[in-house]
């Protein structure tokens, strides 16, 4: 396992980049602990492959240097940085059995036979492909494959780090679940150091310790599940994470109010004066729905019931609003405004959170 260091690393795809936009990867410094399960999510674009390739090797970067522990492995080959990684598409040998598939990564690095036979055994019970085993891997299904591309990956214990490349695409929804229990087992047991790249989010927050949000070729938030739903660092965190997504609304600031078109709400901090493009950040969970004359006017314009609760699609002053009902809350009839939690209040300032300069004693 290695502590993944990524020093003043950056990537274009063009010789002679001249703009911003010309980057890939825009500059980033970050460290990653050894032995954590990370998952690098973000819209199709914005980077996350490119960045697990130059960890892997099967890129090089155009700037910085990329460091195993204490080495710099910015030069070496994918082989000599000692990695397993699993694509997005199975890559396996047609002609091969499941079980020489499965040992092959062994074979290479000379293990014993005893040690490939109960290794092997062990990680095709995880995957569930124990009756395949003696089975050419040609004729067996796309997500059959696949299983078996992620149970190489993991064969070997003595890996630096283990790097998933969208993994579960051709897997059968009802297998995806299982799967990614038993990577987080896995995990849990041996102590990997894992990336796995994602656009779905529930995959990243069931699978990391630590999510690594992407968006333009940047790092916006590296965090918990938690922090990511609580405090988005930046808009695009509370847009992508949660469904419906952070509501925003464009906003003054004036030390523990905030003003909008539709009136002011109270806020659970004090922030200092703000300029540029301001806006406050609420999730749809710490909306309510209320017929106060304290609270900002909004028109309903439709209810989704799913199941577990129920959404109000509403319209505050012009900007979309979405409102989460929980089962068994009836909506009133005359329910004509809304209040916000001020304690999950964020502020955003061209884009990223703003730190209040006092918060108010619970």
């Amino acid at each position: 396992m290695a502590k993944i260091t990524l020093s003043n690393l950056a990537h274009s795809y063009m010789p002679r980049p001249t703009s911003d936009a010309d980057w890939a990867l825009k500059e980033m410094n970050h460290t990653w602990a050894d032995g954590e399960a990370y998952a690098l999510l973000g819209a199709s674009g914005c980077g996350k492959s490119t960045l697990l390739n130059i960890i892997s090797g099967l890129l090089h970067p155009s700037e910085g240097r990329i460091l195993f522990g204490d080495e710099d492995v910015t030069e070496k080959s994918t082989t000599d940085r000692n990695i397993a990684q699993v694509f997005q598409f199975p890559v396996v040998y047609d002609t091969m059995t499941v079980r020489q598939n499965l040992a092959f990564p062994l074979k290479n690095r000379g293990a014993s036979a005893q040690y490939i036979g109960q290794r092997v055994q062990a990680i095709a019970q995880m995957i569930g492909m124990e009756a395949e085993l003696d089975r050419k891997a040609r004729g067996l299904t796309a997500d059959a494959k696949q299983k078996i591309s992620l149970g190489r990956g993991m064969v070997r214990e003595d890996v630096n780090a283990i790097l998933f490349d969208e993994p579960l695409t051709v897997i059968d929804p009802h297998m995806k679940w299982a799967l990614r229990t038993q990577l987080k087992e896995l995990h849990q047991e041996f102590g990997h150091t894992m990336i796995y790249v994602t656009h779905d989010q529930t995959e990243a927050l069931t699978f990391a310790d630590k999510v690594v949000v992407m968006h333009d070729g940047r790092v916006v938030q590296m965090g918990t599940p938690q922090e990511l739903f609580e405090t988005p660092a930046h808009t695009f965190v509370g847009y992508f994470i949660g469904s419906p997504g952070m509501n925003l609304l464009p906003a003054q600031v004036d030390g523990m109010i905030a003003k909008t078109d539709g009136g002011q709400i109270s806020l659970g901090a004090s922030y200092a004066e703000l300029d540029g493009k301001v806006e406050i950040g609420v999730r749809p969970e710490f909306v309510s729905l209320t017929d106060a004359a304290d609270g900002l006017p909004v028109t309903i314009n439709r209810v989704e019931d799913v199941g577990r609760h129920k959404i109000v699609r509403a319209d505050c002053a012009g900007t979309v609003l979405n409102i989460i009902v929980q089962e068994g809350e009836e909506i009133g009839t005359d329910a004509s405004r809304v209040t916000f939690d001020p304690a999950h209040v964020n502020i955003y300032q061209n884009d990223w959170r703003v730190t209040p300069s006092h918060r108010e004693a619970a």
